[in-house]
């Protein structure tokens, strides 16, 4: 796992305080799901899958290059934290660059992600590509 190196810029709310810093123009902060999605999907009643399940080609080469662009990768997964040392070791084998891990995310899918910054979210339906814009339509709270 690497540490990031990118120099995080000052920000300022609307009436001049401080907020919090934001990553440089272009640089993306992906949060990568492990299973289902970089590899077959894995329940945690059944860790012994974790070490020998393979990753998806295309994942590893499109997160890679991600990577090597100068963007953020990190994973965040549903797998416990009993379960980090056995994820981390399986992405280093299987050669991920990443910088990060977040383990313990909910269960059960149906994710709403509620924040003040930008989130982007792509759905994975089987394999990685170069991502393009499309029109669709959101949630957002009333009068926004």
């Amino acid at each position: 796992m690497a540490s990031s190196n990118h120099s995080l810029q000052p920000a300022q709310d609307a009436q001049g305080h401080n907020a919090s810093p934001q990553l440089p123009d272009g640089v993306k902060n992906y949060l990568i799901d492990i299973d289902g999605t970089i590899t077959e999907d894995v329940p945690n009643e059944e860790p012994e899958r974790m070490a020998t399940c393979e990753p998806f080609p295309d994942a590893l080469e499109t997160l890679n290059r991600w990577y090597d662009e100068g963007h953020i990768i990190t994973f965040f997964t549903s797998r416990t934290e009993d379960h980090r040392e056995v994820t981390e070791e399986w992405l280093n084998r299987h050669g991920f660059k990443f910088h990060g891990m977040l383990m313990g995310k909910p269960r059960g899918g149906n994710y709403h992600w509620v924040d003040n910054h930008i989130v982007r979210a792509t759905r994975y339906e089987g394999r990685f590509t170069d991502l393009v814009l499309e029109k669709k339509t959101v949630e957002v709270f009333k009068g926004s």
